[in-house]
């Protein structure tokens, strides 16, 4: 039995200001299916978005989005349990700050909440607590945050599921002749030093705080996958039947 580590961000988890409920249907099915041989953790975005649903406040100011995430987390975890609770999967909320995450009893409470909960059968649902945390909020860094909790949980593997559906050797959105890049096993600095681009109101990510975590992970012989969350076609094949049609490994391990 592994143990994963599933990150979904905002703009698979959000359409046009709401919460786009079939895919997040979609992902749940998946985690289900995935749970029933392994233990899973989910990372998972759409707090801010799930709070505009409810009030619409300017997203520019940092305070707005503050209290956004402040509205929108019980919001997002309802919406959670009602899905899982068509598989009869209990889920939790486990709330991390930066500080958590730099502290060697801290972390060893994180790990041992994570590890209780895992071995009774419920699926932890992690994320920052956006409500104090300003610089998750700036930098949007919860691909960074989804790497931390795989090492610091040991997982095996961290999924990212993305409207971004690969790594290419150039960016797609500007060269038609881009291709996927199947296997990573080193990303380069330079890569890691370029301007975060994320898609979408409500992300705050992009390619870079992914290779930024494929990077974390590699250093600590963690694998991580990344794939779309519009169409999970690929990591269903990754992770449920074994083969890798499309999406793009990290890994440091040498076939």
């Amino acid at each position: 039995m592994k143990r994963i580590v599933v990150k979904v961000g905002s703009a698979v988890l959000t359409q046009e200001g709401d919460i786009a409920l079939k895919r997040m249907s979609a992902l749940v099915d998946f985690l289900a299916e995935l749970q029933k041989n392994n233990e899973v953790i989910l990372v998972s975005s759409g707090a801010v978005a799930a709070g505009y649903t409810k009030l619409k406040l300017d997203r520019a100011l940092i305070r707005n989005k503050q209290a956004l995430a402040s509205i929108g987390q019980p919001v997002l975890m309802k919406k959670y349990a009602r899905k899982f609770d068509k598989h009869d999967i209990l889920i939790s909320q486990v709330l991390v700050t930066a500080a958590n995450l730099s502290k060697k009893d801290d972390i060893q409470k994180v790990k041992d909440t994570v590890d209780t909960l895992l071995s009774n059968g419920v699926l932890p649902i992690v994320n920052e607590n956006d409500a104090t945390a300003t610089d998750e909020l700036i930098v949007g860094d919860n691909d960074q945050l989804s790497a931390y909790i795989a090492k610091n949980t040991a997982s095996d593997i961290l999924i990212i599921l993305s409207d971004i559906d690969a790594y290419y050797d150039s960016d797609p959105h500007h060269n038609p002749e881009a291709k996927i890049v199947k296997v990573v096993h080193h990303i380069d600095a330079k890569e890691l030093q370029k301007e975060a681009t994320p898609h979408g109101v409500f992300a705050t990510g992009g390619i870079v705080t992914k290779l930024k975590a494929a990077a974390y992970l590699l250093d600590a012989n963690i694998n991580m996958f990344l794939s779309s969350g519009f169409d999970l076609s690929d990591v269903k094949s990754f992770m449920l039947k074994g083969e890798h049609k499309g999406g793009t490994l990290f890994t440091s391990k040498e076939k």
